[in-house]
């Protein structure tokens, strides 16, 4: 890579690396709850409840319908907005009638929801924490598969 036109050296194999730390390394480790979310619900910090339903639907296209999956039945899913510091309390159930699993992915958090929440089974709710630590624009997803 170049910055101001000089070429800088990078003497590190990022995959060698992840290998060494037998997984991805955090770059801000603090910013998510390591364990159960008792620990940060009563850390006395303002807590934020993000609950969510994973739902399949059928939604039309101009090449015909197409299968979705959904938060709460939405594309995009329920806004989540949050005030730096605060804690998010991310609950996901998967109703007992649902065709398939669902997880989510949320990006803020810094790290995968998985082993906390990862795919949560049908007719089930998983939970997860994470203080919200770096400010800006994050997205959610699905990631219904451990």
């Amino acid at each position: 890579p170049q910055i101001g036109g000089t070429a800088l050296e990078v003497n590190v194999d990022p995959l060698a690396k992840v290998a060494s730390m037998s997984g991805l390394e955090l770059v801000m480790p603090e910013a998510y709850a390591s364990g159960p979310c008792a620990d940060l619900l009563d850390s006395g910090r303002p807590v934020v409840n993000f609950d969510v339903t994973g739902e399949s639907v059928t939604l039309p296209s101009l090449s015909g319908d197409y299968s979705a999956m959904t938060f709460s039945g939405q594309i995009p899913g329920p806004t989540l907005r949050v005030t730096q510091g605060d804690v998010v309390h991310m609950t996901l159930t998967i109703p007992g009638d649902e065709a398939t699993q669902h997880g989510n992915d949320m990006h803020a958090s810094q790290i995968s929801a998985k082993p906390y929440m990862g795919a949560v089974n049908i007719g089930e709710t998983g939970e997860y924490c994470f203080i919200a630590e770096v400010p800006g624009v994050f997205k959610y997803h699905c990631s219904g598969v451990n």
